[in-house]
């Protein structure tokens, strides 16, 4: 329905962003691996995009790489993983990480993810093995990042960035509470913290 997004980047609020096309202003939801890279509140950006239509609501999901679109398209294929589960995979891992866990039959490397049980990353591992192929070249490390401005109470958006992935509030606490989060956004928080709950 629509396969991209130009626009100006309006606001930043983990897993939300506001991209302003042309007057009109559109709330997509994005995997921290999307958030890492963005610019600056007001520079423009394309973002790759995959719309989910249900009776109760139409949600806009955006990535700023391809692959990282792909990769969600075949996730919320696997029987059990919806959009939200999706997110908080590639928000938790990259696409490389992902890839090894499938391909090593990894899924206590899964289960570490927040939503995802045994079942769920035996069922990952079976139905994605043979689906990962049609995924192409998993995408290279990020580049540089464009530093993001630090927000009032970057710890906080954090938490409440790490609960709508899926994280209890208190296990949300315990990731954030031992950064020391000054001069860091809250993106920078969030990668610290998914780090060290993935080790």
């Amino acid at each position: 329905m629509i396969g991209f997004l130009r626009g100006k980047l309006a606001h930043k609020a983990p897993p939300f962003l506001l991209l302003d096309v042309q007057g009109v202003g559109y709330e997509i939801e994005a995997p921290m691996t999307t958030f890492y890279d963005l610019p600056l509140v007001g520079a423009e950006i394309t973002l790759h995009t995959h719309v989910v239509i249900r009776e109760d609501a139409h949600s806009l999901f955006g990535f700023l790489k391809e692959a990282d679109r792909a990769m969600f398209r075949t996730l919320i294929k696997v029987n059990g993983v919806g959009p939200k589960l999706a997110l908080t995979i590639l928000s938790g891992q990259s696409a490389e990480e992902f890839q090894r866990c499938i391909r090593d039959n990894d899924t206590q490397g899964l289960i570490r993810l927040p939503g995802v049980g045994k079942k769920t990353a035996e069922r990952l591992v079976i139905e994605m093995r043979d689906r990962l192929p049609d995924l192409g070249a998993p995408p290279g490390p990020n580049t540089a990042l464009t530093p993001t401005p630090v927000a009032a109470h970057p710890k906080q958006e954090a938490i409440s960035a790490l609960c709508s992935l899926g994280y209890k509030p208190i296990d949300a606490n315990k990731m954030v509470q031992h950064i020391n989060a000054e001069g860091k956004s809250c993106e920078d928080i969030i990668r610290l913290a998914l780090q060290g709950a993935l080790k």
